[in-house]
């Protein structure tokens, strides 16, 4: 388990740098993203590697563990945006330091819940594929789409935080196997 935590949290530190960088350059232009947006964001990324791995081959040189990363942060956006609802003026700019904070806090929730899961489940995610990794987010994306038309309600299943849970752990998995691959 030591070594899942360390390699968790490089592949998560890699994702956060890139997150703070784009606020810097950006503000917090994505907290008018609703939910809807934020899981069409990570539909995008997800589909785009699921094509390329269908294919074998892409036009565009974006690597894919850029992808990857794209999802992680897209889906922090999504649980920070789901705990700060009706809270915040999304139109006003957030400090740097409080993005981190918001971050931060939200990726300790997700670490604990991977830990909790892969101490139950015996890390089986490293037998997993990339395509069953990717095929698995697509999943929770259609998940979340028919609870948003649900208006966020389900009868007995995991809500739309846990999906988001889920979506990022998944990506992180396959960052932390793609970093295994090459060295």
């Amino acid at each position: 388990m030591n070594k899942t935590s360390e390699q968790y949290q490089r592949a998560m530190a890699a994702c956060k740098d890139i997150f703070i960088k784009k606020t810097r350059d950006y503000g917090t232009s994505w907290r008018v993203l609703r939910p809807i947006s934020v899981t069409d964001q990570i539909f995008i990324k997800a589909q785009r590697i699921r094509t390329i791995q269908e294919l074998g081959t892409q036009k565009v040189g974006d690597h894919i563990d850029g992808e990857f990363r794209g999802i992680v942060n897209y889906g922090v956006i999504g649980l920070i945006q789901l705990s700060q609802q009706d809270k915040d003026n999304p139109y006003q700019d957030l400090p740097v330091e409080e993005v981190s904070r918001r971050y931060d806090e939200q990726i300790r929730f997700v670490q604990q819940v991977m830990e909790d899961k892969n101490h139950d489940y015996g890390e089986a995610w490293r037998d997993m594929s990339q395509e069953s990794f990717v095929d698995l987010i697509l999943t929770k994306l259609l998940r979340i789409k028919q609870i948003l038309r649900n208006d966020g309600k389900t009868l007995i299943s995991e809500g739309i935080e846990a999906n988001y849970v889920d979506i990022i752990n998944y990506a992180l998995f396959a960052l932390i196997k793609m970093e295994e691959q090459h060295n």
